[in-house]
Order: C-alpha cells, then sequence, then structure tokens
C-alpha cells in the first residue's frame, strides 16, 4: 500500500517520528505499527545459523517461518522493547530469531512477523563450508540515509548475487539516533532490500555514540556477547575481526572496556594463529572505524603521529600476522603501501606488495553522507592511492594464497582502484620462518608475497 509514493510502513514512521498515532493498513491488512520494518540478516554463532532481525512500533509475537521450497519450518525468538532516552516518544520493538541447522550453500525462503502481520517474502544463501568458496564481501563506512551513493549500486549488485555479505564498516544514518530515532528508521529501511537478503554485518563508529551507542545495539544483532562492540567469525578463507576504535573517545562511557576488547582481541588472533585456525582461515582481516593512518585535510587522530588506535593496536595487529585494515570514518579511498610504525614495508619500489612485511591499510568511508567528501593533504610517500569517488571495497579470498581486493567508483560507474592478489598470507611466513615463541618480524625481511598493483580503468 502507497500513499503519496510511500509505502504504509514508511508513513506510520513518519507519524510514529511526529508523534501523531496514525493507524494504516499494511501487508496482508495488518496495522502498520505491527508490520515488520527493517528486516536484516546477520551470521550467527555458528555455519548453520542466521539471524533475523526487524522493528515493530507495536509489541507482537517475534516469529520466523522459512524452508528451502515452501515455509514449513516456525522459529520463534526474542523481542526487545527499545527506549530512546532522548525521546520520550522513541519505543521500538526489537525482533530477533535465530535460525538453526541451516545446510551449506542451501537456498532459504522466509518471512518474519506474527498472525498481526507478516513481512514480504526474502530469500538467502546460507554459507558454505568447504575451502573452495570465496564469497564476494562489500565494505564500506559513512554511509547515510541522505546522499547514500552506493545504496542504489548495493541493491543492484545484490539482486544479481555478485555480493555474498556486507561489511557497514562504522557509522551509520546519520545518525541512527536523529530526529528521535527517525533518521535511523528511514535508513533502516532503506537498506531492507539489501540487509533482507544477505547478511549485513556492521562495526561501531562515532556517529552511533549517543546514549552509550544504544541505538546501534539495540538494532543490529552481531555473534558473541558483547552486543556487537567487538566481535569475530569465519568466512570463506578469512577470519574477519570487528573492533571498537571508539572505546578510546568515548570514555565517558567507562575506561574498563579499552583493556576488555584489548584482552579480547589478542586471545582472538592468538586463537586465530593456532596452526590448524591458520591453516584454515589464512587471512586475518581486521574491520575498525577510525584509521591508524591517513592523510586528509581535518583534525582527525589518524593525521597524527600519536593515533589513538595506532599506538594501542599497531603492535599487536604487527605481531599477530594481520594480512589487512579495513577502516573508515575519512570519507574517501586511501590505499597504504604496506607499513607498520610509519615505515613503508616495501617488497621493493618495482613490486611494492611482494613480499611485505607489514600489514596493508585501506579507508574506505566513501559511500556516501551529507557531510559529503573529505580533502586529501598532498600525497605523503606511504599512501599508494587515493580517490575521492563515492563507492565501496570488494574483497574476496580465492584460495589460501590468493586475496583479491577493487574498489568501485559509484560516480565512474567502474572499478577505480586497486586490482590486486595478494599471495601467501603473512601468518604463513609467521609459521614457517619462525620460532613458535615469536611473531615478530622485520621490515623488508618477510617473506610474504604479493603481486604488484595495477590501476585498471575497468567497466564493471
Amino acid at each position: 500500500m502507497k500513499m503519496f509514493g510511500l509505502t504504509g510502513v514508511a508513513f506510520a514512521a513518519l507519524f510514529q517520528a511526529l508523534g501523531i498515532g496514525l493507524f494504516i493498513s499494511g501487508s496482508y491488512g495488518a496495522p502498520a505499527y505491527v508490520y515488520p520494518m527493517h528486516v536484516h540478516l546477520s551470521y550467527g554463532e555458528t555455519d548453520m545459523q542466521m539471524v533475523v532481525t526487524w522493528t515493530t512500533y507495536n509489541l507482537t509475537d517475534s516469529v520466523v517461518e522459512f524452508g528451502s521450497s515452501y515455509l514449513s519450518n516456525v522459529v520463534k525468538g526474542q523481542v526487545t522493547k527499545f527506549f530512546d532516552a532522548n525521546d520520550t516518544n522513541g519505543i521500538w520493538y526489537i525482533h530477533r530469531v535465530t535460525l538453526q541447522d541451516l545446510k551449506p550453500g542451501m537456498k532459504y525462503y522466509y518471512h518474519c512477523g506474527s498472525d498481526q502481520g507478516w513481512s514480504d517474502l526474502f530469500f538467502f544463501t546460507n554459507r558454505r563450508t568447504d575451502i573452495n568458496w570465496a564469497p564476494w564481501i562489500a565494505a564500506f563506512g559513512d554511509m547515510g540515509s541522505v546522499n547514500g551513493r552506493s545504496i542504489p549500486r548495493l541493491q543492484e549488485e545484490v539482486a544479481k548475487g555478485t555480493i555474498d555479505v556486507i561489511l557497514h564498516v562504522g557509522d551509520f544514518a546519520y545518525d541512527l539516533d536523529s530526529n528521535g530515532g527517525a533518521m535511523g528508521d528511514a535508513f533502516m529501511q532503506q537498506i531492507e532490500s539489501i540487509a533482507g537478503y544477505v547478511p549485513y554485518m556492521a562495526t561501531v563508529g562515532n556517529h552511533e555514540n549517543a546514549m552509550n551507542f544504544s541505538h546501534y545495539k539495540q538494532r543490529f544483532s552481531m555473534p558473541g556477547d558483547n552486543q556487537g562492540i567487538f566481535y569475530s567469525y569465519n568466512l570463506g578463507r578469512i577470519h574477519f575481526v570487528s573492533i571498537s576504535t571508539e572505546v578510546f573517545y568515548y570514555t565517558q562511557y567507562g575506561t574498563a572496556q579499552i583493556e576488555t576488547q584489548y584482552n579480547w582481541l589478542k586471545k582472538d588472533l592468538e586463537k586465530a594463529n593456532e596452526p590448524k585456525n591458520r591453516e584454515r582461515y589464512p587471512w586475518i582481516v581486521v574491520l575498525g572505524h577510525r584509521p591508524m593512518y591517513c592523510a586528509i585535510a581535518d583534525t582527525d587522530d589518524c593525521d597524527l603521529v600519536r593515533d589513538k588506535v595506532r599506538v594501542a593496536l599497531e603492535q599487536l595487529f604487527y605481531e599477530q600476522g594481520v594480512d589487512l585494515e579495513i577502516w573508515a570514518h575519512e570519507h574517501e579511498y586511501e590505499r597504504m603501501y604496506p607499513m607498520y610504525n610509519y615505515t613503508i614495508c616495501k617488497g621493493s619500489e618495482a613490486y611494492p606488495y611482494k613480499n611485505p612485511a607489514a600489514p596493508v591499510h585501506i579507508v574506505t568511508g566513501s559511500a556516501g553522507c551529507q557531510e559529503l567528501h573529505d580533502t586529501f593533504l598532498p600525497q605523503p610517500k606511504w599512501v599508494a592511492k587515493n580517490v575521492l569517488d563515492y563507492g565501496y571495497t570488494k574483497l574476496k579470498a580465492i584460495n589460501a594464497t590468493h586475496l583479491y581486493l577493487q574498489q568501485i567508483s559509484d560516480d565512474k560507474q567502474r572499478i577505480a582502484s586497486m586490482y590486486a592478489r595478494l599471495v601467501t598470507p603473512l601468518g604463513w611466513y609467521m609459521r614457517v620462518n619462525m620460532s613458535s615463541t615469536s611473531h615478530n618480524r622485520g621490515c623488508n625481511s618477510c617473506a610474504l608475497m604479493l603481486t604488484y598493483v595495477e590501476e585498471r580503468n575497468l567497466m564493471f
């Protein structure tokens, strides 16, 4: 049902934000206040789980009906009543249902809701568990409801099956809590056509800080028991680690969170580097919002040598053989040379990504928001490529020895940067060429191989 070009759900969201008690019929004649909205998927604790999350404005049951051919399975979940402390009208009911015992690579159809009203029919393909699976992964940050330039292209890619999972590396909606949460509602509805079909994995950013990140914690359902602030999971041949860079900045919510995350992170990376784990998941990729390095004309920490995130975590990532660090926050794309402690670890001048001895950093915060772009400083020697186009990063771990990355330009409708194949993860060198008690590696001495990067203007 549409009125003035808006769905009944969108109209109800608007009137709810205005405090007007409008009663609209949604799908299947259901009242809009009990109609499921903001449907999105996320990975569960195991390969056989998928979590379905959605919102209603009034209390209902939490039910998902799903199946591989017809909706033969019924699963009930939990509902949480969420208050926006800054808006007395800000009340949401967040529903979470975990689908269990899913078969690897199986396509499932589902809808969610209750007898009071059901969502549209969605579908997803569960992740495979064999070592030959190489999913396409889209990564970006800083995408807002206004000027969300990458949303149409992401919608198209998901519809065509060219993206298997989304990694949103902080800063959602601008902001999730703005206008009493109405901006967050609009954003969650915008991404439903993406996140209802592929897992939408979230990393917290600075724009989620209101009320101790409560909108982020409530609206998203990530693995682990840390409310999505930090967690890890395996996908294909990659071990992904999502962290909060915000613990170093919003200390009004407590400083214990810094030590808690660090201890968890160290333990997680050490486990990922156990021989059997590093062999199965040879690539380690860290996701965090605020970058350690950037060359942007503003006052952000990443322009400073004493960047808080870098000082706290760079040595740990270096010692634990992290291969790739994906950041956002700055509204642009930057690719660094392999580096540690402001030292460039090129394999050679001709082939800088061959035999690097340090992680590669990427900043991908140009998916689009009302704050538009940042401005580059003169390009320092450790920046290999920078682009101001709107867009997002795609990556794929082709196998245990090749990781492929590219930057998609929404402005030019093409691959803007980084046709790259990383050959042999850093952890391989650590296991084979160093003692089992030391993970330290010297810059310019690592036996890691990476084929050189070409900038190709390819049509996407």
